[in-house]
C-alpha cells in the first residue's frame, strides 16, 4: 500500500489502495486488519480509513473478525460461480453489441491489446498480464455502447482479478488465454457476430473452470 495524494479524496484513495493490496495478494485472506494500522500505513486519520473498510465490508472484500476488529475475506465460491454464469450471458451480448461500432481505429486499438498482452506472458510479468486481460474485456464493454454492462462489471472484476492472478503466473495457460482472445476478436472484426458470441462464451465457460478447478 502507497501514500496518500490530494488528486483524489482520502476515501477512494484509501478504498482503492486496500482494494489493491487485496487483490494483488499483499493482503491475503484470513490476514487481519485494523483502521488504526491502515491509517498509519497510509499516512492518514482513521475517519477516511474506517469509510474505505465499511465499503470493501459490504462488497464482500473484508469480514468481521470477532473483537480483533476485520480479517480480508477469502473468495467465496458461490460468489465466484455467480460472477461467471452473468459473465455467460452478458459478454456474447457486448460482443454483438460491439461489432456494429468496430472503426478501423478501434480495431487498430484491440490487436495494439492483444499484441500487449502477449508480450506480457513472454516477460511474466503476471500483473501486467492480468491488467491487460480486463482491458480486454473491457474494450468490448465500452464498445457496446450500454453503460449498465460496463458499470456492473467494474466491480465484478475486482472479485475475478483475485482468483486469476495464480492461473496467470502459468505461461501456458496465459499463452492459451491470448489465442482465444484473438480468436474471439478476427472473428468480430470479421462480421461474423453470431460465431464471435459463442466464443467468447466458450471463453468464459473455459475460464471459469481454471480458476474453480
Amino acid at each position: 500500500m502507497q501514500y496518500l495524494n490530494a488528486s483524489k479524496s482520502f476515501v477512494d484513495q484509501a478504498y482503492e489502495s486496500l482494494l489493491d493490496a487485496i487483490c494483488d495478494g499483499t493482503l491475503k485472506p484470513g490476514d487481519r486488519i485494523t483502521q488504526d494500522e491502515i491509517a498509519v500505513r497510509l499516512n492518514v486519520s482513521r475517519q477516511p480509513v474506517m469509510h474505505a473498510l465499511a465499503i470493501l465490508k459490504s462488497q464482500g472484500f473484508v469480514s468481521e473478525a470477532g473483537r480483533r476488529g476485520l480479517a480480508i475475506a477469502p473468495v467465496d465460491p458461490k460468489l465466484l460461480e455467480a460472477i461467471y454464469q452473468f459473465r455467460s450471458a452478458i459478454e456474447p451480448l457486448a460482443v454483438m453489441l460491439a461489432a456494429p461500432r468496430l472503426t478501423q481505429d478501434k480495431v487498430t486499438y484491440a490487436r495494439g491489446i492483444i499484441a500487449r498482452g502477449k508480450d506480457m506472458v513472454s516477460t511474466g510479468d503476471a500483473k501486467s498480464v492480468l491488467d491487460t486481460d480486463i482491458e480486454f474485456h473491457t474494450f468490448f464493454y465500452e464498445l457496446s455502447g450500454n453503460p449498465i454492462v460496463n458499470e456492473t462489471m467494474k466491480l465484478y472484476w475486482h472479485h475475478i482479478r483475485r482468483s486469476m492472478g495464480e492461473i496467470l503466473r502459468y505461461p501456458g495457460l496465459s499463452i492459451q488465454v491470448w489465442q482465444e482472445h484473438e480468436a474471439i476478436l478476427e472473428e468480430t472484426i470479421s462480421g461474423d457476430t453470431a460465431v464471435a458470441a459463442v466464443m467468447m462464451q466458450n471463453h468464459i465457460t473455459n475460464a471459469y473452470s481454471r480458476i474453480s478447478g
